[in-house]
């Protein structure tokens, strides 16, 4: 696998599209830091270089169909638009030997491109497809809670700062359960839903980065949350969070 090529051919692709347009942009660069978490995660869980670099590839391909979603819909909301995943599979069937010249591994590639996005992985997969879609799940959540810290309501931190966390989102954290977009009412709740993906982590080596960068408390601290039972709900879900990542 030539990991260098693929990059290559990857940042070419997106240049088709419009990156002064941020939302394009930081997908690409989204793109780019899944591409080295998942071999981040990949090298922890000690497996070969080949399966290393597969990984890697995966990363680095995740999202590909967010650039055409994009410029078709002006939305990277699945639900308002086209799934990305799906999407992402369609355009991998026509351009895969672009970024690697075997076909031995199209399925595992396609399958955990087709599953990182939906909010269980589908049944019936071996246990090598099943590996991959788990590890690019993995680092694409780890990335989104990176960007939650750093570029998500930027200047408009006060959309959270002035919202409620609504019953049915924090029920569903105090289980340790993803958020279901349906129960998602405020800009708060999206948070939540956020730090929620904790509870989809599979490897305790991911677990590990979200520790050791300390992403749970970064994102909490962010925000000055004004009403004082929601500040005591948020704190509980730091603590929450906390005690679950050292697990």
């Amino acid at each position: 696998m030539n990991l260098e090529k693929a990059k290559e051919e990857f940042l070419k692709y997106t240049k088709s599209y419009d990156l002064n347009n941020s939302n394009i942009f930081r997908k690409q660069t989204h793109s780019l830091r899944v591409m080295e978490i998942s071999k981040q995660i990949a090298e922890g869980l000690n497996l070969t270089q080949e399966e290393v670099e597969l990984a890697t590839l995966i990363g680095l391909l995740h999202d590909i169909a967010r650039f055409e979603q994009y410029t078709r819909f002006k939305t990277f909301k699945d639900s308002l638009s086209i799934d990305h995943g799906n999407l992402g599979v369609e355009i991998l069937d026509k351009d895969i030997r672009k970024y690697i010249k075997t076909d031995k591994y199209d399925e595992i590639i396609k399958i955990a491109v087709k599953n990182h996005n939906k909010y269980a992985i589908e049944s019936g997969l071996t246990k090598e497809q099943e590996l991959f879609s788990k590890i690019v799940r993995d680092a694409d959540k780890i990335d989104i809670i990176y960007e939650a810290i750093e570029m998500f309501w930027k200047n408009k931190e006060d959309t959270v700062e002035n919202s409620k966390i609504s019953p049915e989102v924090l029920e569903q954290f105090r289980d340790k359960k993803q958020i279901y977009r349906k129960d998602k009412e405020t800009e708060i709740d999206d948070l939540v839903a956020i730090i929620a993906f904790i509870f989809d982590i599979n490897f305790k080596e991911s677990l590990e980065i979200i520790k050791n960068n300390n992403y749970i408390d970064k994102i909490v601290d962010r925000f000055n949350i004004k009403d004082k039972k929601t500040k005591e709900e948020l704190e509980e879900i730091r603590k929450i969070a906390n005690e679950y990542i050292k697990m």
